[in-house]
């Protein structure tokens, strides 16, 4: 069993009397606490959005693929290297 966190932050929110009755409602289905309810599915959210950001899970497959791609050598581009030997508009 994880060990239990204990919960030292505030997080307050407002909702319309509509909201809440849903909340509510979906707390007593699921058989839990709305602090549980509301964490468990806020912070599944939040990681969906940081995922893309964060981290990147591949298949095995995906992986192998990936792999690949990144001990292949460099392909040579010589409209690149043409692009890259010239003096940096930018200064020296």
């Amino acid at each position: 069993m994880p060990p239990v966190r204990a919960r030292t932050t505030r997080l307050e929110i407002r909702t319309t009397p509509e909201e809440r009755q849903l909340l509510d409602r979906a707390v007593d289905a699921e058989g839990t606490d709305l602090t549980t309810f509301v964490l468990a599915h806020t912070t599944d959210a939040a990681r969906r959005v940081l995922a893309d950001r964060d981290r990147f899970v591949l298949s095995p497959e995906a992986a192998a693929a990936w792999d690949a791609l990144n001990d292949a050598p460099a392909r040579d581009l010589p409209s690149l290297r043409a692009l890259l030997d010239r003096p940096s508009p930018f200064g020296p």
